[in-house]
């Protein structure tokens, strides 16, 4: 794939028991997406456990993203904060050892404003390295309109969005206004969903892929279903879909990642617990994760 396209993994963060970070784990979990030909990692992401890293552990794993990926697959750093400031931090950091974009989320809790948003992203994009938005409001309390986001877009640096909101109208409308009349001009927006469920309705419609929780432990099926929708094989696109949906409904019956985690350890690649305040998954969802993936095949 060329530019920011395809399917990509929002990497968990392996853990031991104790809750120290698995730096081995992690890089195995890399070379395991690479093995099984996902298009690119995005580590330090929500389902990364982001909040609960330090900024010591947030650079070691950064530094082992790029070693490892040593150029086979795009590294999408994530680089969000509500504070401004840091987030700009964040940022060069990514920039610094060698990320190829940085993902920068929509402020959380404070809620900024229409202005308060487009200086924010024009501060990210000051900082040289490519900048995709992270709009999900789910999570921030604050979605981006497809009105706000033309101007956005319109920033130097800013190369795409994750797109999280939920609402396939919106994503169909960013398509249409914004990535739809940059195709041809050199200056492509790229769009990726940002929910596993919708990741086959926004690549038909015109989208560029999907950054993906389930591809933690199915890159290879994550990477068919894209490719299938990219190249038009829409009968094919939907199969996978179909096929993968109860396994995505399961990887969020409780609060990501805790349940991705959970099929990885089943597994046995390194995942461990998640950080509190996150805890562990109830023995009902258990259930529920354990016989999706016992449909796909999995022994457990």
């Amino acid at each position: 794939m060329t530019g920011f396209k395809g399917a990509y993994t929002a990497l968990i963060t392996p853990m031991t028991e104790s809750g120290e970070i698995d730096y081995d784990g992690f890089r195995r979990l890399i070379e395991f997406q690479i093995t099984e030909g996902i298009d690119g990692i995005v580590p330090l992401g929500t389902t990364g456990e982001n909040p609960t890293l330090d900024e010591d552990e947030e650079e070691k794993l950064i530094e082992i993203a790029v070693k490892t990926a040593n150029g086979k697959i795009p590294v999408i750093v994530g680089a969000g904060s509500n504070d401004t400031r840091h987030m700009v931090m964040y940022t060069e950091r990514a920039k610094k050892f060698g990320a190829d974009a940085a993902l920068v989320v929509t402020p959380y809790y404070n809620k900024p404003n229409d202005d308060g948003l487009i200086r924010h992203f024009e501060a990210a994009a000051k900082a040289g390295i490519p900048i995709i938005v992270y709009n999900i409001a789910s999570r921030t309390g604050r979605n981006i309109p497809t009105p706000l986001m033309k101007e956005i877009a319109k920033i130097p640096g800013i190369v795409g969005v994750k797109e999280a909101s939920g609402d396939i109208n919106q994503m169909a409308d960013v398509i249409r206004e914004i990535a739809i009349p940059r195709m041809n001009t050199g200056n492509k927006f790229f769009v990726l969903s940002g929910d596993d469920a919708l990741a086959f309705p926004l690549t038909a419609l015109g989208g560029d892929g999907v950054i993906s929780v389930i591809s933690n432990l199915l890159p290879a099926k994550v990477k068919a279903l894209t490719l299938a929708a990219l190249t038009g094989k829409y009968e094919q696109a939907r199969a996978f879909h179909y096929e993968l949906l109860p396994f995505i409904k399961a990887a969020f019956v409780e609060t990501n990642p805790v349940p991705i985690k959970q099929a990885l350890s089943w597994v046995k690649l390194p995942a461990g617990p998640a950080r509190l305040p996150m805890g562990k998954l109830s023995q009902a969802s258990e259930a529920v994760l354990k016989k999706a993936m016992i449909d796909l095949g999995f022994k457990i």
